[in-house]
């Protein structure tokens, strides 16, 4: 058989040529490129992330330039594009921009103002609960993967017992038994480690401290599987209906209600990676089990994660969206596109762009971030690349 003959050399020299190879970003932003439903997702992305910062700067503080809580009830259920009645409205009344460019709804607001507001307020949901649930996804599936062989001893459960007292004792203004019940937790938990690295057995009276209860991975997993027997939109409503109305309180909700797939897939990685040569080298090193974790096996266990927030963004802005369109949402005088359409409705034949306009707005956002997601997903996994 022929033997092919190697790469001709552009320079005139001997050495055989190599073309130039791309670092991991640089690869991942070409084949990005090539997606171009997921390329298309970024940039709508990114135009988003500018019009809801530039709605944050321009519709808050005391006298903003677009004032989105402004009412004028004699310039109600104007369509898109109207003028302002200059005759009938005080100078300061006036549209900041000369027109109503999305019409108003039925107390005369700036429907394109509310918008802006609301763009704002939808990325901060998304990215803040997406962040709590990221975070505890990564924690315990970190936790699930790397020591879930390992049982949970009664000591173990005491301590935490006793931390979780102490937090309800300083909630419920008993400041002086919350921290000696924490000074308790701390000091048995200190003793034991002292007592670990000593290599000697416990007293008798205490060897029930020593007794294996569950698996770390058992008890993570089975938590899961019982968070997800629950439906997360109506766990959600329920907890929202019995706390006050605030946006903290909806992101915070909405974060410890979409922790469980980011858990899985955390597990996952770790239960694949934990049995690696580069993992059992370190081990042999000596290198701690927290730097393990966070230096070798943590980076190379983000890539789905990476995708599972970016789609958690999406579902999280529709959750708030629904919320919102509920009334349980974030409370006035702050405007969401779920609260724009939930007004919007019962005026669906006399102003339909109450209505058009934030559903409009919502799809075409979700529908950035799912194709985003999908492309990346495509991107981070090796066999899935060639589909780009």
């Amino acid at each position: 058989m022929p033997i092919a003959a190697n790469p001709v050399d552009p320079m005139g020299t001997d050495e055989t040529y190599m073309p130039p190879s791309r670092s991991p970003w640089a690869e991942t932003w070409h084949l990005l490129r090539k997606n171009r439903m997921a390329f298309s997702g970024l940039l709508i992305f990114m135009v988003f992330f500018a019009v809801a910062v530039a709605g944050l700067a321009v519709t808050s503080g005391k006298d903003p330039f677009l004032d989105p809580a402004r009412v004028r009830l004699q310039e109600k259920l104007l369509p898109p594009l109207a003028s302002p009645n200059t005759d009938t409205l005080r100078a300061e009344e006036l549209p900041a921009l000369g027109i109503y460019i999305l019409g108003t709804d039925d107390l005369g607001r700036d429907v394109f103002a509310r918008m802006l507001q609301g763009a704002w307020v939808s990325l901060t949901v998304g990215f803040v609960a997406v962040g709590i649930a990221v975070g505890i996804g990564i924690l315990l599936g970190g936790f699930s993967g790397y020591y879930g062989r390992q049982y949970i001893q009664m000591g173990h459960i005491l301590f935490w017992l006793l931390l979780i007292a102490a937090v309800v004792m300083a909630f419920q203004q008993a400041l002086s038994a919350g921290v000696f019940l924490a000074i308790a937790a701390i000091a048995g938990w200190l003793c034991k480690k002292q007592h670990d690295r000593r290599l000697s057995p416990l007293p008798v009276y205490l060897k029930w401290l020593a007794l294996p209860t569950i698996k770390v991975d058992t008890l993570i997993m089975r938590a899961v599987d019982i968070m997800l027997c629950f439906p997360s939109f109506f766990l959600i409503l329920t907890v929202v209906a019995l706390l006050p109305p605030s946006i903290y309180n909806i992101m915070v909700i909405i974060g410890l209600t979409s922790w469980m797939g980011t858990t899985r897939f955390v597990r996952a990685e770790f239960l694949s990676l934990r049995e690696q040569d580069f993992v059992a080298a370190a081990r042999a090193l000596g290198i701690s089990d927290a730097r393990i974790i966070f230096r070798h096996i943590m980076p190379n266990a983000v890539a789905p994660v990476l995708v599972s927030a970016t789609l958690g963004i999406a579902s999280a802005m529709l959750t708030e969206a629904g919320l919102s369109f509920l009334g349980f949402g974030v409370p006035p005088p702050h405007a969401t596109w779920g609260n724009i359409l939930s007004d919007g409705k019962a005026f669906i034949f006399d102003a339909p762009w109450l209505t058009f306009a934030p559903g409009l707005v919502i799809l075409v956002v979700v529908l950035a971030f799912n194709l985003f997601g999908e492309g990346m997903r495509d991107i981070l996994n090796p066999k899935l690349r060639e589909r780009n």
